[in-house]
């Protein structure tokens, strides 16, 4: 036995020598040969939010660089989201003055980008901002020849897209009402469904207490309260436990008290994600659309 095992472990030191002998002689394998790449991170939010029928609106971002030096920034739109390079619209070239550098547009330069007048971008679409970064050497990085896990990883931080909202005020007493369900990620309703909103009466608040939990799955156990800004419609969802869905435990939605979505009057739009807690498992930011009927 002892014989076998002397035997064994020179095998396996020279199958370790062997591979690490090809790894060396292979080119392919030495990081000297690749190239460095690019890319921009997130620095701060600037603004995300377009006043409806405001040409001189403005949203933007600024970014550090990371990886090879960073020439420009070529800035891209198109309504809604679509990462396939052929549908966005050019808007503008922006030089990268170093950390710190404002990526914007104008609400007037969206629609311009996209051949329309302003009063086209409606409360309650939402347009995505592709970002190209063109290095000194002149390579481009964007998100058609980048890893998904380079922009998926948060830890990158990275900021190949960013989207931003056309929003409207909020005016209590005007949103409460039947609303035809248009998605719902929890499955409490389907599309096509019509559920009731409530206000809170002078309080910008919408409660939603007859939509999670649907009744037919779930006791409600404390009231889902949605806080809206009645300048922009921006809505934020305190957490609490709205549901007790038999045999299993309690369902709760959280917003943090952080951006959840939107609540447009001039349009009836309700547009929230949250994160939602199922028997203790996290289900994830779920989404919830509703349009006033």
């Amino acid at each position: 036995m002892k014989k076998v095992s002397i035997l064994a472990s020179l095998f396996l030191t020279l199958l370790v020598f062997s591979c690490k002998k090809a790894e060396v002689q292979n080119p392919l394998s030495d990081f000297k040969n690749l190239s460095i790449g690019s890319y921009i991170t997130r620095a701060s939010d600037l603004n995300l939010n377009m006043d409806y029928n405001k040409p001189a609106s403005k949203v933007g971002i600024t970014v550090d660089q990371y990886g090879s030096e960073v020439d420009k920034i070529v800035l891209y739109v198109v309504e809604g989201a679509n990462p396939t390079p052929s549908a966005w619209k050019k808007i503008k070239e922006i030089p990268f003055t170093g950390n710190g550098t404002e990526i914007s547009a104008t609400e007037g330069d969206v629609a311009k980008a996209l051949g329309v007048t302003a009063d086209k971008l409606s409360p309650g679409n939402y347009y995505t901002f592709y970002n190209q970064v063109v290095t000194k050497d002149g390579k481009t990085y964007d998100v058609s020849n980048t890893p998904g896990a380079l922009e998926n990883n948060s830890n990158y931080n990275s900021v190949f897209r960013w989207q931003a909202y056309v929003t409207c005020p909020y005016v209590q007493g005007q949103m409460g009402g039947k609303y035809k369900v248009l998605q719902d990620d929890w499955a409490d309703w389907v599309p096509g469904d019509v559920v009731t909103v409530t206000e809170t009466a002078g309080k910008n608040q919408l409660n939603l207490s007859q939509v999670w939990p649907n009744p037919a799955y779930g006791d409600l156990v404390d009231p889902l309260l949605v806080n809206v800004d009645p300048a922009t419609g921006t809505a934020s969802v305190p957490f609490v436990t709205f549901g007790a869905y038999s045999p299993l435990t309690s369902a709760q939605g959280s917003g943090d008290g952080d951006v959840a979505g939107y609540a447009f009057a001039c349009t009836g739009y309700i547009t929230l994600s949250m994160q939602v807690i199922y028997n203790g498992s996290n289900q994830g930011n779920l989404k919830l659309v509703l349009q006033k009927q």
